[in-house]
């Protein structure tokens, strides 16, 4: 057994390097070599920086990941394998975009559902409770269960991608989400797994330093995709882990990333559009057209925090409820509704501004 002075000691190690690797990273990113990394396009419909910025965090992101991993796995004999793959194949699909490497949104979304579904089958990845009794009897039929996982993964890892390139946004979220992780697996036996997610929160927080209040770096599709994919992990292992809290839960701690693709893809539809090609009319960026307006001296990085003070109020009260799926659904209903409020409001003044 590993003290818990040798662990918080590892962690700190663990910090200490992932800062100098993205410090690295970043001065690197400065030099003209690297030219390859830079987001020049600001005419995008989700350009909302007037900079060019490297989209070089999910390189820094993998480098600290595979040292962590690696080290992690020797130490404290954690076997975390299927965290190394998810990790690489979504990072390379992410650093092909980053490197200008075009690739169709269509092939892009196939090639995850393939990666996807090598992922699940070779590490059994499974989830058997949703709160939904009528759903949890057709997770009993593999077909299903390999489409629901996919779905799954593809909501947040999306999300993930959608809130990247503002400052902080996606930083901030990921740190809200595995810390309440963290703050729910603290009292049961698998403290190797808490440490697990320590170090990821540390690793991301240090890619935070670089990126907000003012951004040298953005995570990039790399970053995105990755992160998205082990945080799908984190949930579904934390939910394995505390048999007592209801699945319900993990869909009011998501239920951001979830209901931001959602609510853009049934929207695209509506208006006629591609639910594939990005657009500006997401929450986060109403919200930072509303700060514009009102003429916030650093609207970029005031929208990242702003989002997330909104949605931390929104995710708290769930984690007093966690024990309770009936609570929950109600939660995840009010959630959604405070959503489309929000989303209501912040539109219809950026009509206005047009």
């Amino acid at each position: 057994m590993i003290s818990e002075n040798i662990m918080h000691n590892y962690i700190i190690i663990i910090g200490f390097i992932s800062f100098f690797i993205f410090l690295l990273i970043s001065k690197l990113a400065e030099n003209k070599k690297f030219n390859l990394f830079l987001d020049k396009d600001f005419n995008k419909p989700q350009a909302f920086h007037d900079q060019s910025i490297p989209r070089i965090g999910g390189l820094a992101s993998i480098i600290c990941l595979i040292v962590f991993f690696t080290s992690f796995s020797l130490i404290f004999k954690f076997n975390n394998s299927e965290y190394f793959f998810f990790a690489i194949i979504f990072f390379i699909l992410g650093f092909l975009d980053d490197t200008k490497v075009s690739l169709k949104p269509i092939t892009r979304l196939a090639l995850m559902i393939i990666f996807l579904t090598i992922g699940i089958y070779l590490f059994n990845i499974e989830i058997t409770k949703t709160g939904f009794t009528f759903l949890n009897n057709w997770l009993e039929n593999s077909f299903f269960q390999y489409i629901f996982l996919i779905l799954c993964f593809l909501f947040i890892i999306n999300g993930c991608n959608l809130t990247d390139g503002f400052n902080g946004l996606l930083a901030i979220h990921l740190i809200i989400i595995n810390s309440i992780l963290l703050y729910t697996s603290l009292d049961n036996e698998f403290s190797n797994f808490n440490l697990f997610l320590s170090g990821q929160i540390f690793i991301i927080f240090c890619f935070l330093l670089f990126n907000f209040p003012k951004a040298k770096i953005f995570m990039g599709d790399s970053g995105a995709y990755l992160f998205g994919s082990i945080t799908s992990l984190n949930v579904i292992q934390t939910s394995i882990n505390n048999p007592n809290i209801s699945p319900l839960f993990f869909t009011t701690l998501l239920f951001y990333f979830f209901f931001e693709v959602f609510f853009s893809f049934i929207r695209k539809l509506k208006s006629g559009k591609s639910p594939l090609k990005p657009d500006s009319k997401h929450l986060h960026m109403l919200i930072f057209k509303y700060i514009k307006a009102k003429k916030f001296s650093q609207p970029n990085p005031f929208t990242g925090f702003f989002v997330n003070l909104i949605f931390l109020l929104l995710i708290i009260p769930g984690m007093f409820l966690r024990e309770n799926g009936l609570l929950c659904r109600y939660w995840f209903l009010f959630q959604l509704i405070a959503y489309l409020f929000l989303y209501l409001r912040f539109y219809n003044f950026t009509k206005k501004l047009n």
